[in-house]
């Protein structure tokens, strides 16, 4: 899809009624579950080797020697050491970041073909592969860094800028081929144009999704979270669609 083109039909964007979309995120979730589940479960997975390369100094000083460990470290040395460990952290959060954003695209593709019963196979990695995988870490990048300047700017506008960025997600997932910064000014705009029914959405799905998880044992919320993305999904369907399969109803109703 072009960019003016989405542009158009998120400025006429039709009135979006709250329980519907609840009601098809629920009915969606029925036949994603054990996608998402996978999908959540493949980016634990992909995020263990950074957790090993981070601790694996502190798991070495402890095996190789402990005494060191008991004794403690001397001033000079909690300093040189503290400083690579950040540094390291925030390079592991922020291939944590690529991973979780590559991932959850991925998901919102599977969910278009549960939801218009295709027979295709599920890819979890098609946004890592060769075509995409530098737009994938730019767009990781560039939420990430949205995120970070809402933080600096205090706690309101990490609530105004949550919305955007999750619906950027879903942009990205089925307009892949457009520009970065069209992306993110269309997350923008859509997020502005329906943030308040975007937001309950969320949250609501968030917190039922928790607590169904949560009566299922901790385990359960393993399952259950993907729910929380689903409402993005069918915003996007309703405002935005699919250029294939509304070509197909148009069709069939001639």
């Amino acid at each position: 899809m072009i960019f003016s083109e989405l542009q158009l039909k998120i400025q006429n964007a039709k009135e979006l009624d709250f329980g519907t979309i609840f009601n098809d995120s629920i009915e969606l979730f029925k036949k994603v579950w054990v996608q998402g589940l996978v999908m959540l479960l493949l980016t634990f997975v992909l995020m263990i080797p950074f957790y090993v390369l981070m601790y694996a100094p502190l798991i070495a000083m402890g095996i190789f020697n402990p005494e060191r460990m008991e004794q403690g470290m001397a001033p000079e040395e909690v300093f040189a050491f503290i400083i690579p460990f950040y540094l390291l952290m925030l390079v592991f959060s922020f291939f944590a970041v690529i991973i979780a954003f590559g991932m959850k695209a991925g998901f919102y593709r599977i969910c278009k073909t549960k939801d218009f019963n295709e027979a295709t196979s599920d890819d979890y990695f098609y946004f890592f592969k060769k075509p995409y995988l530098g737009k994938t870490i730019k767009m990781a990048a560039a939420t990430t860094g949205i995120s970070f300047l809402a933080m600096l700017l205090c706690v309101f506008p990490m609530f105004y800028v949550i919305i955007p960025v999750t619906l950027m997600n879903v942009i990205y997932a089925f307009n892949p081929d457009l520009s970065v910064s069209n992306i993110i000014k269309a997350g923008f705009d859509l997020g502005n144009k329906k943030w308040f029914i975007t937001f309950g959405l969320i949250v609501v799905a968030g917190a039922l999704a928790q607590l169904v998880g949560l009566v299922m044992c901790f385990v359960g919320i393993f399952i259950t979270a993907s729910f929380a993305y689903l409402p993005p999904y069918f915003l996007y369907k309703e405002i935005i669609g699919f250029d294939d399969k509304d070509d197909i109803m148009k069709i069939g109703n001639e």
